[in-house]
């Protein structure tokens, strides 16, 4: 038996014991798909499918795996809430049991052929994992508010009873309807916003980048109304910190100045997302599909392979593969690129590679970018 043949067995049983009943019939015929998908998505680390169906092990032809493939992503009967959210539900209890928020970041990039993808993700030691996510055509900034409080009620049903959640957003994501719902939800949230945002106090309007702020300030405004609607009242942070060229300015429903930037810096890790699906990992932004929604299903293969490697890294982490995949003084691979590189070494040198779709806890102190 194959490397790739052992490895797309492993994924296929994983993807039916994770779910939350034993597939049959058409169900189980889909996921066995998905699941070629995955295996060549990571095998040859491209999500195009003549590239996936090249590494899929088959008694086929590779032009009719590709098929099998294009027959997927074109099946308007499949979803993320049958084929993917039911494996998020899992991941977010096991998050939840740390004890801690979880933090949920929002994103925008370019897709395939013309596309630009939203995804709502959840930040796991220094990744942002994707849970939900929307496909349009056009540019990056073709997504309205309706968009992001689409996405935030998609996932909202899937959250662990009591968790505290913390939304953090670009200056895109500061938009009044936004707050009042995550406000309405009990979700604390911290986005930017422009420098140009008219700001009430009292009858008093002003703009904060009209503050003279200096490197190194950090300037609290409580209960003001935000825009020309004076929603609110809502604090204004404005945070200049040392060593960058530009102050940020921050809008919150967070009383804790301190609070609410610690949290914000964790806005930063979600590029790695993007960064691992593109040109550090399976190439997402190359795919040939220029169609949302085949794109949209294409997404879900690409995020369970990410999800799965991801549990490789932490478990390289864990479990001390570290010693036999890197060098041993000081780790300078991504969790992403841990995971790829056991992988690797699991079927090079084992034959068999775990496969799991969960999330392992380890020390957030742990030397990984």
């Amino acid at each position: 038996m194959s490397d790739n043949h052992r490895q797309y067995r492993t994924i296929r049983n994983a993807l039916n014991e994770r779910y939350p009943f034993e597939p049959e019939g058409h169900l189980a015929s889909h996921l066995n798909t998905l699941a070629g998908m995955v295996s060549g998505i990571v095998s040859s680390r491209r999500t195009n499918l003549p590239q996936m169906a090249a590494k899929v092990p088959d008694e086929t032809r590779v032009d009719s795996r590709i098929k099998r493939f294009s027959r997927w992503v074109n099946n308007e009967q499949l979803d993320l809430e049958t084929y993917f959210l039911p494996y998020v539900a899992l991941l977010l209890e096991g998050l939840a049991s740390g004890g801690g928020p979880l933090f949920l970041v929002m994103d925008v990039s370019a897709v395939g052929r013309g596309c630009a993808t939203l995804v709502l993700k959840v930040i796991y030691h220094r990744r942002a994992l994707p849970w939900v996510w929307l496909v349009a055509p056009g540019s990056k900034g073709q997504f309205s508010e309706a968009c992001h409080l689409w996405l935030i009620d998609q996932l909202q049903p899937y959250l662990p009873e009591g968790v505290e959640v913390v939304f953090l957003g670009d200056g895109e994501f500061d938009g009044v309807e936004l707050q009042q719902h995550l406000t309405e939800l009990g979700w604390s949230y911290v986005c930017r916003t422009a420098k140009n945002t008219i700001l009430w106090q009292g009858a008093e309007a002003f703009s904060p980048g009209a503050v003279n702020l200096q490197p190194g300030q950090c300037l609290t405004y409580d209960q003001v109304g935000f825009t020309l609607q004076a929603y609110g009242p809502v604090q204004v942070i404005l945070w200049w910190e040392k060593g960058y060229h530009d102050p940020l300015y921050l809008v919150t429903n967070v009383c804790q100045t301190h609070q609410a930037c610690a949290w914000y810096r964790k806005r930063f890790r979600i590029e790695t997302f993007f960064s691992d699906q593109k040109s550090r990992g399976f190439h997402l932004h190359q795919s040939h599909l220029s169609e949302p929604q085949r794109l949209m299903r294409l997404m879900i293969a690409a995020c369970l392979a990410y999800i799965w490697i991801i549990y490789l890294g932490a478990m390289a982490l864990t479990e001390g593969w570290i010693s036999v995949i890197h060098r041993t003084n000081r780790c300078d691979w991504s969790l992403f690129q841990l995971g790829l590189n056991l992988r690797d070494f699991f079927l090079n040198e084992v034959g068999e590679v775990p496969v799991a779709f969960l999330l392992l806890p380890f020390d957030e102190e742990e030397s990984v970018r």
